[in-house]
């Protein structure tokens, strides 16, 4: 049986939908797949309740029979660490768990494909780093890395020092136009000369890197208060707090951003409506803007969303909206199935041999 850890250099990089992509094309290859993540990192709240839809989808989209709790044997939340640095878990009956638990579910399988959880370091406090879970499991590790300066070389070789002997190889997700070429050209070569295999450089989609602004007001049960379009994708959100001179200087550097404020500042939403990389605003606390405020914002095509939280709260639960809400549902699996096959080499992966096409 051939197992791959999918992890990462960093949260938000794209594991679930890369590992489930992965699994989908290995059942197309007629293989029999199964799925686990052995921490659960996507939380309710600090008490441990669970909000983690990964092991949830991966039943859904690869037709498991196992059960969640079997999938997703830690809840790797706020209080589960506190009780392990109080001595309250013991790191051996945990990995005993997670041997067990992987052990019945891959039983006539071909295939099984394991979710890193948050980056490859989560876990260290027990023992269960993600090239810790590599050696229990005896599984090859996948490295997902995003790329946007040549300084991001050094946390990306730092992680494949902390994997060693059981990388599969490096695989660059969500690579912007400009970044391409430099990663092409002197990354990838750099890499490949101190012998680190490089799979694949999967090229940045907008729809998957971000979220629509009408998506994104639903998430927040925001009331529109404008008629401009809501199709604009949002990637990035920005708090705004100063000065309306500086706030337009600092504006005009963004791009695909969504501007948090509060409702009583209508100087900085003044500002921001000529931004072209400002595609909505967020007003907080229930405030609502002046009329003028309104209409300059229908005039420019950009929508104004009212929400009642204040800004901390909005904007926590924003970017966490941008980065859960798009990566986990059947569409995305398969969009990133169709970037992988055509930017990745999965047969090395799968099967050990590089793909021929």
């Amino acid at each position: 049986m051939n197992t791959i850890l999918v992890t990462a250099t960093e949260e938000s990089t794209g594991k679930t939908a890369v590992a489930l992509a992965l699994a989908r094309l290995a059942q197309e290859r007629g293989l029999s797949v199964g799925y686990m993540k052995p921490k659960g990192t996507r939380l309710q709240s600090n008490v441990g309740k669970t909000l983690d839809e990964d092991p949830m989808l991966a039943r859904e989209l690869l037709g498991l029979d196992a059960e969640v709790h079997e999938m997703e044997p830690i809840v790797y939340s706020p209080t589960f660490i506190e009780g392990a640095i109080r001595g309250r878990e013991s790191p051996d009956e945990l990995r005993e768990e997670i041997r067990t638990n992987f052990d019945s579910i891959a039983e006539g399988h071909d295939v099984m494909i394991v979710e890193g959880g948050g980056d490859l370091t989560t876990g260290g406090i027990v023992g269960l780093t993600d090239p810790e879970i590599a050696e229990l499991l005896d599984a090859e590790v996948l490295l997902l890395s995003g790329y946007e300066t040549p300084a991001d070389v050094d946390e990306l070789l730092a992680a494949v020092d902390d994997i060693g002997d059981r990388l599969a190889g490096v695989l660059f997700n969500a690579v912007s136009n400009t970044n391409f070429d430099p990663l092409d050209t002197d990354v990838v070569p750099f890499l490949e000369g101190r012998g680190i295999p490089v799979l694949g450089v999967v090229p940045r989609q907008q729809d998957l890197a971000g979220i629509t602004v009408g998506d994104l007001a639903e998430e927040l049960n925001a009331e529109v208060l404008t008629r401009a379009d809501t199709d604009e994708f949002v990637e990035r959100f920005l708090v705004g707090a100063m000065s309306g001179d500086k706030a337009l200087r600092y504006l005009r550097r963004t791009r695909d951003a969504a501007l948090v404020t509060g409702g009583d500042r209508p100087d900085l939403q003044t500002v921001a409506l000529e931004a072209p990389g400002v595609k909505c605003l967020i007003l907080t606390g229930g405030f609502r803007p002046p009329g003028a405020v309104i209409g300059k914002a229908e005039e420019k095509g950009v929508p104004i969303m009212l929400v009642q939280a204040d800004t901390l709260t909005t904007i926590d639960r924003a970017e966490d909206v941008i980065r859960s809400g798009r990566t986990r549902n059947e569409e995305t699996v398969e969009r990133m199935g169709e970037l992988l096959h055509d930017h990745a080499d999965v047969g090395a992966l799968l099967d050990g041999e590089g793909d021929e096409e």
